[in-house]
Order: structure tokens, then C-alpha cells, then sequence
């Protein structure tokens, strides 16, 4: 289960992505939006692989509210995104977002916008 975070409180700049997946996903779920994550599996050959079939560098979280879907790719501060995820991005257009721990207030501007009626 998700831990509740304070809305206002920002995220570490030098957090892990995982640190920083689980403030973003605690936030969207308290702004009411179904969120989603497919983890990494690890085979018996000690590789790590993300079993699902079609196009490869799916972003890391689905999240869906009120008609909107967006697709969000989470990186470090120093993370660089594939070309294979950017190409998700693109293809999702204005709800396609490369986030940040210092994007923290467009990130709650984001999650936060009214729902439309």
C-alpha cells in the first residue's frame, strides 16, 4: 500500500526514481486518478526484464481520470529518458510528461487541475 504524503512536501532532489515514483503515485491517488506501474521481473538468470508485448520504452506510470490519460515517464535529476520512451511521449502529445524531482509543482499542478464537469 501507498504511504500518504503531504501535498505541499517536495520530493528530495537527489531521491531515487523509486522514491520519487512512490511521492508521484501517492499524490495522484490522492488527487483521485487510477495510477498503474508494470515492475521490472527478475528471471532466473539474474536479468531483469518487463514482460509485456508491443512497442518497447512504455513509461513508467499510466495514470487515467475523468476522460484523461497520461503518460509519464520518471527520471532522477540526472536520469536520461530512451529515445523509445521519448518516442511514447511524443506520441501522447500534451498528456506525454518527462518528470522530474524538480518539477514538483507542475507535478502537483498536473495532478491537481479540476476535473471537467
Amino acid at each position: 500500500m501507498y504511504s500518504i504524503v503531504v501535498k505541499g512536501s517536495a520530493p528530495s532532489l537527489s531521491c531515487t526514481e523509486k522514491e520519487f515514483q512512490e511521492r508521484v503515485m501517492d499524490l495522484a491517488k490522492l488527487q483521485g486518478w487510477l495510477v498503474v506501474h508494470i515492475r521490472p521481473a527478475y528471471r532466473q538468470s539474474g536479468k531483469v526484464s518487463t514482460p509485456y508485448t508491443g512497442d518497447s520504452g512504455l513509461p513508467d506510470l499510466i495514470l487515467a481520470r475523468a476522460g484523461v490519460v497520461l503518460l509519464v515517464e520518471l527520471k532522477s535529476e540526472k536520469g536520461k529518458p530512451t529515445a523509445e520512451q521519448l518516442r511514447w511521449l511524443k506520441a501522447a502529445g500534451p498528456n506525454g510528461y518527462l518528470w522530474r524531482p524538480s518539477d514538483w509543482a507542475t507535478i502537483q499542478d498536473v495532478l491537481g487541475r479540476k476535473r471537467p464537469a
